[in-house]
């Protein structure tokens, strides 16, 4: 197997950028997650409630982040090192840092609502769930559950490949090709791998950086939703629900937790045990 590509989010459920190389640190790559956005009552807001989300990217830069809209306007932000808390709903994190009221308004414009970008200052702060792999002193960046999420391509097209045979049973046309983005993995394998061997994998090396496969990801509504449009389909839960369903969730894509430290690179040769 090898890596194929490698994706940054720095601000949770907005979207990121595709990097050849990235650092990985024990709470995820670096830059990743380290931004998110809050309601006025401190709730954390996604685009699953708020899908426009989707449509603005997040760039990570020396101590900051840009946020560019889909017309061009863009706006870089500081890490507000010393910015006030706030406090956030967030699983096992009391606090973030607040960056500057021009992030704000800026976004609060965009999205139509108001809101406010909050950084998390320090990743040791915040545990990986004992329920998701978790072990003392594991720690974790703004992701849901794991540090890295890893998919593979082998598992995605048998996905698409029963996509389509459900829609040629409905009597319905073949959609286009899922894509692997509405997955919002941190990294992608490809290889000579069954599809979805990755639910027996205890430990994976990407190059020289070690893992340990924490818990398999189950997904949610947000994969429903096009980046593009902004439109809620059907897919891939209605068929992740029919061949993908247990404990009464559906599953697709591993959550990975760093044994140790280093750059991991596009091309990398992978090895699952």
């Amino acid at each position: 197997m090898r890596l194929v590509s490698t994706h940054i989010h720095p601000v949770k459920s907005l979207a990121g950028v595709d990097v050849d190389r990235a650092t990985v640190e024990p709470w995820g790559l670096r830059h990743d997650r380290r931004w998110m956005l809050l309601q006025p009552d401190g709730g954390v807001l996604t685009a699953r409630a708020a899908p426009r989300m989707l449509g603005l990217t997040a760039v990570p830069g020396p101590g900051s982040v840009t946020l560019t809209d889909s017309g061009g306007a863009s706006l870089t932000v500081a890490e507000p090192v010393h910015g006030p808390p706030a406090a956030t709903s967030l699983s096992r994190l009391d606090t973030v840092r607040l960056a500057a009221g021009e992030a704000h308004d800026w976004l609060s414009e965009r999205l139509d609502r108001q809101v406010r970008l909050g950084w998390l200052d320090d990743p040791r702060r915040r545990p990986v769930s004992t329920a998701h792999g978790g072990r003392p002193g594991d720690p974790l960046n703004l992701s849901d559950a794991g540090p890295l999420l890893v998919a593979t391509l082998p598992s995605l097209r048998r996905l698409r490949d029963w996509i389509v045979e459900g829609a040629l049973e409905r009597g319905e046309p073949a959609p286009d090709p899922l894509p692997m983005a509405r997955f919002r993995p941190t990294v992608v394998l490809d290889g000579p791998v069954e599809p979805f061997a990755e639910d027996g994998w205890t430990r994976l090396r990407i190059g020289t950086v070690d893992f340990r496969v924490a818990d398999r990801c189950d997904r949610c509504e947000l994969t429903l939703i096009d980046p593009v449009t902004f439109t809620r389909g059907k897919e891939p839960i209605r068929t992740l629900a029919r061949h993908r369903r247990q404990d009464g969730k559906v599953w697709f894509g591993v959550w990975l937790i760093p044994v140790t430290t280093g750059e991991i690179r596009v091309g990398d040769p992978v090895v699952a045990g």
